[in-house]
């Protein structure tokens, strides 16, 4: 499939930016080829009303060379990527979104910081307000949100409706407590989250902000979420209220663009540390559920960066890496509560993107396949399509490899890790084994071990077993020779203001009583 479809071939669209005539970048459902929307417009409302996903009519090229990436500070290339997507803002608008997002509210000042683990390089992406990779964009989506409303004009108050394994809800929270002209409403599966996790949610501050506990799993909670979004009957009521629905998930284009931004920054940053030589391929392994932020490192290259594999790390609910294996989509299968809850996913929703491009953006192939997920619970792509998910390895790691990688990577090195991101490098180090592979490999470190304390620490000693997840803060500390983060000292004691709970059938229900419809 060309890189770059429609009228202007890639070398002239970059020509063209150079002279400073910026194309406008069009939006499309991945199930309805036929309509376009602008970015802000996409950003705003989250899904398309035939509930496929927003995509880009093609991925655009950097037109900054590698070179010139090298000296950028993390939001230089932010700007330089996310102009080329959302041609739609002003250079003043974007620019503000971005310096509102990646300031003060990062424990440092390179946001995304590399450190070298044995013989990988883990990119940290949890140095935000909620310590975990989900700040790297709900930081600035917010920001994206409220200028795409001004752009067009919207007067309703916008309703961000969203689902969480963990993170995305509480970064979707602070991203929006008290933002003007918004409200936010966070579902999330009671028991399938870690206390920490659930302890950040419920004791979030904000006059704006509501979280509910279903009794279910992720994706109960993401499928109503979905068909929230798909209710006409349900929109047309709140619009006569002044609300409109817009997502957090990373569904949202405003989430996913702004993922894409750190994998360039971290070749960027291993290119002028002179880790590795220009032009040099190498491989990214990224810990696996909705699929999102493993599609961004694909964004990424098919933008212009160097990356050979994309390693796509699953833990035992390994729907992917069973579909990498066969081309057969299947979430029949038992639902496992891991110690890597952010990924206890069986319906990965941005794999549609993915589909939608290796069908050759055939929306209505894709919207068939997409049909046969929802009714059938599996679907099975052509051998064609499977020729084209060359870039794409799975893996995957059980709870007890889960448990040594953390171990193991502790004793050797003295860096404490995270469950998601043990996945990722047990994944990591597993392909390289069976491959022979002996590219440098970037691990995308989505957490910080403080979130999943109790896991993390049983997984170094047992004797922690025993030990309340607040007990182990201080030890963890001692241990890694790391500051307590302030999202954990915040909700030491903290006041619990969030206590609702339903079924997962009664969520519509839930929203109206919250928006008082």
């Amino acid at each position: 499939m060309p890189e770059y479809s429609g009228i202007y071939l890639v070398e002239n669209c970059v020509a063209e930016r150079k002279r400073g005539k910026i194309m406008n970048l069009l939006y499309k459902s991945t199930r309805n080829s036929e309509k376009t929307v602008t970015a802000s417009e996409a950003i705003l409302k989250g899904l398309a009303d035939d509930g496929g996903l927003f995509v880009p009519e093609s991925i655009p090229k950097l037109d900054v060379t590698l070179d010139e990436l090298k000296g950028m500070s993390y939001q230089e290339t932010a700007y330089a990527v996310m102009k080329q997507f959302f041609t739609d803002f002003t250079e003043e608008e974007l620019k503000h979104c971005i310096n509102s997002a990646y300031d003060s509210k990062f424990d440092t000042e390179v946001i995304a910081p590399l450190v070298k683990v044995g013989d990988t390089y883990h990119l940290e992406l949890f140095h935000g307000a909620t310590i975990a990779f989900k700040d790297m964009a709900l930081s600035i989506l917010p920001h994206l949100l409220i200028t795409s409303a001004k752009k067009n004009n919207v007067k309703n108050e916008i309703v961000i409706l969203t689902a969480t394994s963990g993170d995305t809800g509480k970064a979707a929270l602070a991203g929006f407590a008290d933002v003007p002209g918004t409200r936010i409403i966070v579902f999330y599966p009671k028991g399938g989250v870690s206390r920490i996790q659930e302890l950040q949610m419920v004791t979030q501050k904000g006059e704006n902000t509501s979280v509910v506990a279903i009794h279910g799993n992720f994706d109960h909670a993401q499928s109503g979420v979905k068909a929230i979004f798909e209710d006409k009957k349900l929109a047309e009521e709140l619009a006569d209220a002044g609300y409109q629905f817009s997502s957090a998930n990373s569904i949202n284009i405003g989430r996913l663009v702004p993922q894409v931004v750190y994998y360039v920054y971290a070749y960027a940053k291993l290119l002028e540390n002179e880790e590795i030589k220009a032009g040099e391929k190498i491989n990214v392994t990224v810990p696996t559920g909705n699929f999102g932020n493993i599609l961004a490192a694909y964004y990424a290259k098919q933008m212009g960066v160097p990356i050979a594999k994309l390693i796509c790390a699953s833990n035992e609910n390994k729907v992917l890496f069973d579909f990498f294996k066969t081309g057969v989509y299947d979430k029949n299968r038992e639902f496992i509560l891991t110690s890597s809850p952010s990924m206890d996913i069986l319906i990965s929703s941005n794999l549609e993107r993915l589909i939608y491009t290796i069908a050759g953006q055939d929306a209505g192939e894709n919207a068939e396949l997409m049909r046969q997920l929802k009714e059938e619970g599996v679907y099975e792509i052509t051998e064609e399509m499977r020729g084209q998910l060359g870039d794409f390895v799975g893996g995957f790691a059980t709870e007890e490899e889960t448990k040594e990688t953390i171990k193991n990577t502790y004793e050797k090195t003295g860096y404490v890790m995270d469950t998601h991101t043990a996945v990722a490098a047990h994944v990591c180090a597993q392909y390289r084994k069976e491959s022979g592979d002996e590219k440098k490999c970037l691990v995308a470190s989505t957490a910080s071990p403080y979130k999943f304390i109790h896991s993390v620490m049983t997984a170094i000693d047992d004797k922690y077993a025993k030990k309340d997840e607040f007990e182990l803060i201080d030890e963890l500390s001692a241990l890694s020779a790391t500051e307590i983060p302030n999202a954990i000292k915040e909700i030491r004691n903290a006041h619990i203001r969030h206590n609702r709970e339903c079924d997962s059938d009664k969520m519509k229900e839930i929203v109206k009583e919250i928006l008082n419809v």
